[in-house]
């Protein structure tokens, strides 16, 4: 089945056609990057990208890890905001059981409470701190390993510009690359209505 209606292997007229339309909606999409990247963005690469995109097999790779990705992301927010929640439980059970104890404390043990009611609350949020920072550590290195693996997923399927890289000018330049893919997608999505 073909993606795009007439675009055959077998019809290198047809194929032909796609890759120039590709590539010159490509050169108009590059215009509303910075300078900077526009330079980076040779005719050559923007060929080549029109090439891979020619199918419409790295749309489909690409909505695919976008849907990963929020899937991911939502997934981690949710963990982090559980966590959120059992610190606020944690929290309000101190208090109260703090107000319990000093109700029922005589009057000369009242400091020795206090004091010791203190060293639990600083001791609690010590351990929000602690865990909330072990939390934002797992959420940034898994978000790091879902740009890897991005990376790597697009480097296999031939899209050029992409490779496993920790360099934030070249993240740049993919996720700049990845906004003219979805551009350049919604623009076929919407000619494919008309």
């Amino acid at each position: 089945m073909d993606v795009y209606p007439g675009v055959t292997n077998s019809d290198p007229t047809k194929l032909q056609e796609r890759h120039y339309y590709l590539l010159s909606e490509l050169q108009t999409l590059v215009k509303d990057l910075p300078s900077s990247f526009q330079q980076r963005l040779t005719y050559n690469t923007l060929s080549d990208l029109a090439l891979a995109l020619i199918d419409g097999t790295v749309y489909e790779i690409v909505q695919g890890l976008l849907d990963i990705q929020h899937l991911t992301e939502k997934n981690l927010y949710n963990q982090r905001q559980k966590l959120h929640c059992e610190h606020q439980g944690l929290k309000q059970d101190l208090v109260r059981k703090h107000k319990e104890a000093l109700q029922s404390c005589k009057s000369h043990n009242l400091a020795l409470l206090k004091s010791t009611q203190q060293t639990e609350v600083e001791a609690l949020e010590v351990r929000v701190r602690e865990e909330q920072k072990m939390m934002d550590k797992k959420i940034v290195a898994e978000m790091d390993q879902k740009v890897t693996d991005q990376q790597n997923t697009l480097e296999k399927a031939g899209v050029p510009g992409f490779y496993i890289t920790t360099n934030p000018q070249e993240l740049t330049m993919q996720m700049n690359l990845l906004e003219l893919i979805l551009k350049l997608q919604q623009k076929d999505s919407q000619a494919e209505l008309l």
